[in-house]
């Protein structure tokens, strides 16, 4: 690599694919710190269902942007690649590398492509659309969708409450269709930077491996007990149901069974049939994404 260049390495995958583990071995390899790149291990209110690396893993290199937030302090993507671009810059200057490791394909492409700019939203518009559009009332959130911003609507289905949230507060704060704001390229992304060399690598894993890989770390987690202590003490913090947190693999189905309202068994099989769900769609993403990426077998 010449001289003054600096050097960023991304892994990207699917929850259970062994990420962290692997950036773990890279960093001590490499002289790297790691830095966080999933949606939900931002979060300092779950440890164990987020699957976050633990304690003696984190004292081994410097890891970064781990449960940093309340669960009630929402993180878009535009906030996480602004936290992120300022913690790698500070290892640039240590002379470290950084290795960004998550399963959030999004947090990748704003760090890499960047962002397309999207005014800041109202608070306070912000604050009642997620409050009223749950996965309970998407349909009528996407008819209200549908009289604002009927070309939103169009491509976005009518039971992904978050997708339509996200729609009809842009066009209820900018006055703009958030399709016209997608359409004006992203800027402020490293690839945009001459000095910098990314290195760019998903994990790969058999189908039916990783599903085997899914459904037993669930099992343990909940079997373990912390998962479930965890999810009491989450509820105990009395949060809104459409917060992200609460949506977390696991958490409505253990709340579930703490209402009484479904076994242990089931609230496991219900958690590990959401998981394998998850699993899933995050394949696709970055089968369809990152088909140029390293692949990293594991």
């Amino acid at each position: 690599m010449k001289k003054g260049m600096k050097k960023i390495i991304l892994l990207a995958g699917p929850t259970a694919s062994g990420k962290s583990a692997t950036a773990l071995d890279w960093a001590l390899v490499q002289g790297g710190e790691i830095v966080n790149s999933d949606s939900m291990q931002i979060y300092c209110d779950l440890n164990e269902l987020t699957a976050r690396p633990t304690v003696a893993e984190m004292t081994r290199c410097p890891h970064h942007l781990y449960g940093v937030l309340p669960g009630d302090d929402l993180c878009s993507a535009e906030r996480w690649r602004n936290m992120a671009l300022g913690v790698i810059e500070d290892i640039w200057q240590r002379g470290a590398i950084p290795i960004v490791v998550g399963g959030t394909g999004l947090y990748f492409r704003s760090l890499i492509e960047g962002l397309s700019a999207v005014p800041e939203i109202d608070p306070q518009i912000r604050r009642e659309i997620r409050e009223t559009v749950t996965p309970e009332t998407a349909e009528d959130a996407h008819a209200r969708l549908a009289s604002l911003d009927p070309v939103m609507a169009d491509r976005l289905p009518s039971g992904d409450s978050q997708r339509i949230a996200r729609a009809l507060e842009v066009i209820l704060s900018t006055g703009k269709s958030l399709k016209y704001w997608q359409d004006i390229p992203p800027t402020g992304g490293l690839e945009e930077r001459a000095d910098v060399v990314i290195e760019k690598n998903v994990t790969v894993m058999e189908r039916a491996t990783l599903y085997e890989r899914c459904d037993r770390r669930l099992r343990q987690m909940v079997e373990q007990g912390a998962a479930i202590q965890e999810v009491r003490a989450l509820l105990a913090l009395d949060y809104p149901p459409t917060l992200p947190v609460m949506k977390s693999l696991g958490v409505p189905q253990i709340t579930r069974y703490l209402r009484d309202e479904i076994s242990l068994e089931e609230a496991i099989i219900l958690s590990q049939t959401a998981t394998r769900q998850f699993a899933k769609r995050q394949m696709t993403w970055f089968r369809n994404q990152c088909g140029q990426w390293n692949k990293i077998e594991l």
